[in-house]
């Protein structure tokens, strides 16, 4: 490996000259950790014996490691961030950061004659996308490419990075501010261009001609099956998606698998409106709008009539989520390359900030388009919580009409006083009859009637008694036979 140049010392250390940066974190992913002590000691090189730059190596981020970790950096006082390995370019909240994409190894001489066959085949116009650790070859392609290939035949539009330097946003509601901040347009909306109609997705920019529309365009994928390819399957899942696959040199045509997460995702909007607890799971502490992000999914719950909880536990796993069994879905907000969360070994689904809008705005019909950066939903106009308390809600899980708790309340003027949990209690049962068009009542509004109605409370303390318990002693021996267990051959 060749460390001065997949590194990127030079750029990196300008980086950090030209702004005059004295204490620098540098943030590796696992995979490359073992690289650190070598790109320490180069960067110090580059930097010079004069300068006083103190580099800080931070490893094992509390969220994903794609985004830049600005809780970390705190810790030391960093001035900025270099951030090495996959990215997804999220803006920052209050430091400034620098990307280091890598190499990925790639055979142009291979990847030009296997686009340039399809292309010949395809009378599409196509747009070419990437992921960012291929960046580095995409222009040696495309010209390769332009040379080889008539022109006249097939339209090919390369889509090119922003920028490696991400700057803090300062107002992220105004999706407009982010075309003027250098290294921070990654939304999934589109923006009027000089030529047409612009795009960006995952820290990569296109312009669109006029007239034309995305459906127009095939869509060609430069990188493995990862996070960012979901991403653009689930964003423009109304496009024809072609993969190469860089490591086994091949073209993949069947993307059919990749589409079936739509599947999984409308079914787990269908589980979420059915719910009555709903945890926040903050996934990203540096992403620009994350809090405000919060408080509009908090707002968002509360007018569906549903209880909102917020839980920061850093990167969720089952076994961390099976300590909230009174949740019944979790809205994981973090940015989009680690919103999908495989959730089918959780107790509860988990779903993203735009599938929430979904399920708890009653009323809403998904027409198909998916937005996978939770910014695009703070800059769009606010949402209009549209519920109608006169009419119950149909479930197509349970197969019947469901009255929400904001209903049952309505008539319950007798839940105020001291008798209040005692008696919500006692009506948060589960009712069905032989009546087909019956009512599903909730089973909890709250946590605190979902640890009522559990059959285990907890340890039994005595706090009236001071005195102190007698102790018993234990067995010993081993667990395949205690010493105060018979043995089998006794009789």
């Amino acid at each position: 490996m060749d460390l001065e140049s997949n590194f990127e010392i030079s750029r990196t250390a300008e980086f950090i000259l030209s702004r005059n940066f004295t204490r620098v974190a540098l943030q590796f992913p696992d995979d490359l950790l073992k690289h650190s002590t070598k790109v320490v000691t180069s960067l110090r090189n580059k930097l010079g014996s004069g300068n006083k730059v103190g580099l800080f190596v931070m490893a094992d981020t509390a969220y994903g490691s794609c985004c830049v970790d600005e809780v970390g950096a705190s810790h030391i006082n960093a001035d900025c961030v270099i951030h090495y390995g996959h990215t997804c370019l999220s803006p920052t909240s209050t430091l400034p950061a620098f990307c280091v994409f890598g190499k990925a190894s790639l055979s142009i001489s291979n990847c030009v004659e296997k686009l340039l066959s399809f292309f010949l085949t395809n009378g599409r116009p196509v747009l070419v996308l990437y992921g960012l650790e291929y960046a580095h070859a995409i222009s040696q392609i495309k010209a390769a490419l332009m040379e080889a290939m008539p022109k006249a035949k097939t339209e090919t539009i390369f889509a090119d990075v922003i920028c490696s330097s991400i700057n803090p946003l300062e107002d992220h509601r105004n999706s407009d501010g982010l075309l003027g901040l250098l290294g921070s347009l990654t939304t999934n909306n589109s923006f009027g261009a000089a030529s047409g109609t612009r795009y960006s997705l995952g820290g990569l920019i296109w312009d669109l001609p006029e007239g034309q529309r995305m459906e127009d365009y095939l869509l060609l994928w430069v990188g493995p099956d990862n996070s960012a390819f979901a991403n653009v399957v689930l964003t423009f899942n109304g496009c024809e998606i072609v993969r190469y696959d860089a490591t086994e040199d091949r073209l993949v045509t069947d993307v059919s698998q990749q589409k079936r997460i739509l599947k999984r995702r409308y079914y787990l909007v269908e589980r979420a409106k059915d719910s009555n607890m709903v945890g926040i799971l903050v996934g990203t502490l540096g992403v620009a709008g994350y809090l405000h992000m919060i408080h509009q999914m908090k707002e968002l719950i509360m007018g569906a009539g549903k209880k909102a909880y917020t839980l920061v536990m850093g990167r969720p796993n089952p076994a961390k989520l099976a300590n909230f069994p009174e949740c019944d879905v979790f809205i994981y907000v973090s940015c989009a390359q680690t919103a999908l969360l495989d959730s089918k070994e959780f107790l509860a689904p988990v779903i993203t900030p735009f599938e929430a809008m979904l399920a708890f705005n009653r009323g809403s019909e998904w027409t198909g388009k998916y937005v996978m950066e939770f910014r695009d939903l703070i800059s769009s106009s606010p949402l209009e919580v549209r519920n109608e308390p006169e009419e119950a809600r149909f479930s197509f899980l349970k197969g019947g009409y469901v009255e929400d708790f904001e209903l049952q309340e309505n008539g319950d003027e007798d839940n105020e006083g001291s008798l209040a949990l005692a008696n919500t209690t006692q009506k948060a049962l589960q009712l069905r009859d032989s009546n087909p068009d019956s009512l599903v009542k909730g089973i909890a509004k709250s946590g605190a009637e979902f640890f009522v109605t559990r059959s285990y409370q907890g340890l039994e303390m005595h706090a009236n008694s001071s005195l102190p318990e007698p102790y018993l002693i234990g067995r010993s021996g081993k667990a395949s036979g205690y010493k105060d267990e018979k043995s089998e051959h006794e009789t």
